[in-house]
């Protein structure tokens, strides 16, 4: 069961953190630098502590100022979306060490599946990190306390056509 009403989400501030992941994963793979998908990795480990899209203070302070972006607030849980960003900074992080450890079949397939899952986020408006956090829910784990809102497909941004 829910434990806490919906807050007030900026979906742009986390379709922009899905531009930056999928364009850092594109350049590490072009210049193959390793480095920058753990950096990457780190980046994300940081923003999902902070609450925060990683690289939403991108958006905040450039693009919606600027009026390139526009703000695209929707009643939503923050929390399925910030356990896809910490799921993905874990992959990304594992990726980043298969790469050091020589393993880069492995390392290259993973940072590229978490840029598959960003597109599809930014593209088609699904989450395959917050529709596991709502499987998740479905199974009583504990932690995983909110439902998806009424109507929405599991892991669709509201208002998506789903």
């Amino acid at each position: 069961m829910d434990q806490a009403p919906f807050s007030l989400v900026d979906h742009s501030a986390i379709r922009t953190n899905q531009a930056v992941i999928i364009l850092l994963v594109v350049l590490s793979f072009i210049f193959n630098l390793p480095a920058l998908v753990g950096l990457l990795g780190a980046a994300l480990l940081l923003g999902t502590l902070a609450k925060r899209p990683a690289f939403g203070f991108l958006y905040q302070r450039a693009l919606k100022p600027l009026g390139w972006v526009r703000p695209d607030v929707l009643r939503d849980h923050p929390e399925p979306h910030r356990f896809a960003q910490g799921f993905g900074s874990a992959v990304l992080l594992v990726a980043a060490a298969a790469l050091w450890a020589g393993a880069s079949t492995a390392g290259w397939a993973l940072a590229w599946l978490v840029a598959a899952l960003a597109g599809l986020n930014l593209f088609a408006g699904f989450c395959a990190g917050c529709a596991m956090y709502y499987w998740l829910n479905r199974l009583h784990v504990p932690g995983f306390a909110h439902r998806p809102p009424e109507g929405v497909f599991p892991g669709m941004r509201p208002g998506s056509r789903g």
